[in-house]
């Protein structure tokens, strides 16, 4: 008989299904490319309005099967950045598939290879930093590793934190606002550094300097034997994984505040315990949780019932967000309400 923690552990395979997906659309190629796109962003979301809440906190004593999906992650990762790269040079992609795979492959790039990169790179080991480090560079992310640990877990919900989204921002000014804020700080931040340790500013250990390196040569490679449809589809699918980041950024802190002195709780970031995004998304969802305690696996975080509860999952809240009138009109409202209630406390 299987314990709750053991089943919760089981359910954290649904979070493969995007990447069996994406591999074999990039595969098979011509329509079958835009699969993921309509798998992630119109199944899973349409499914997760319909789905129940699973609030348990039960977690199984082992973390051998956690660890092991995040290992076939990053596996699935590389296989379906290599389908793409192979069906573009078989012609099997080609024309407007172009954009259904890259777009298909950047929503994966986004949901799976970012998000486990963010559960590992929060583990001490450098093993597992590395991987996490490797992941953020195939989906095209050279400031994240530095701003996340070093900025946003110390000033979330602060003026100081450009990767909280404030109340009254809409997704885009937040996107440009955020990724550029984080950019210029991640490269501050290793300028820093390297200084403080007596190095160049330009020294080959600059995080943010020896990425964007490493991104120039792989995008070189992709226009030397694929041309510009192999480029683009490169680019294209690194503008979508780190919008989607962005977006999840922005609905995780959405105009939740603190004063610098106060310490980070469970009522600074939004929750959701909705199936789809609690275990296809290895419980990112229980963000409140991952604030509070950083160092928490993720087959560990628990949800809070002070916490404020987004009004849908993280793949059912896409279009309120990229529709502000919208986003504006039932989010707004419910913080408000939640601010009332945790003030009245």
């Amino acid at each position: 008989m299987f314990t709750r923690g053991t089943l919760r552990n089981l359910r954290y395979l649904w979070s493969l299904a995007p990447g069996l997906v994406t591999i074999a659309g990039n595969a098979l190629g011509g329509a079958w490319s835009w699969a993921n796109l309509v798998f992630s962003l119109g199944l899973l979301a349409a499914l997760e309005w319909f789905v129940a809440e699973d609030h348990h906190n039960e977690s199984a004593s082992t973390s051998f099967l956690p660890d092991l999906i995040l290992i076939l992650h990053a596996v699935f990762q590389v296989v379906a950045l290599g389908a793409l790269f192979d069906s573009i040079a078989g012609g099997r992609i080609a024309g407007i598939h172009l954009i259904g795979a890259a777009l298909s492959t950047g929503v994966h790039s986004g949901s799976s290879s970012i998000v486990i990169a963010h559960e590992l790179v929060h583990r001490k080991h450098l093993a597992w930093q590395a991987l996490g480090k490797f992941l953020l560079f195939t989906a095209g992310n050279i400031y994240f590793f530095v701003e996340h640990l070093r900025v946003h877990h110390k000033w979330v919900g602060t003026p100081r934190d450009p990767a909280t989204a404030r109340f009254g921002e809409n997704l885009y000014a937040f996107f440009l606002r955020s990724l550029s804020g984080q950019l210029s700080g991640a490269i501050r931040l290793e300028n820093q550094r390297l200084r403080h340790e007596g190095k160049s500013t330009v020294h080959p250990d600059h995080y943010v300097w020896r990425n964007f390196t490493g991104l120039l040569l792989v995008s070189i490679v992709c226009w030397y034997f694929l041309g510009w449809p192999g480029l683009g589809a490169w680019a294209l699918q690194i503008l979508t994984a780190n919008f989607l980041l962005e977006y999840t950024n922005y609905i995780e802190h959405y105009g939740l505040s603190r004063r610098e002195d106060e310490r980070v709780r469970e009522t600074h970031s939004w929750q959701t315990d909705k199936v789809v995004s609690r275990f296809v998304l290895i419980d990112l969802s229980r963000h409140s949780d991952h604030h509070f305690h950083a160092s928490k696996p993720y087959h560990t975080l628990q949800t809070y019932e002070k916490s404020p509860v987004l009004p849908g999952g993280y793949a059912s809240a896409v279009l309120m967000a990229l529709i502000p009138p919208i986003w504006f009109k039932i989010v707004n409202p419910r913080l408000e309400q939640y601010l009332q209630q945790i003030h009245a406390t």
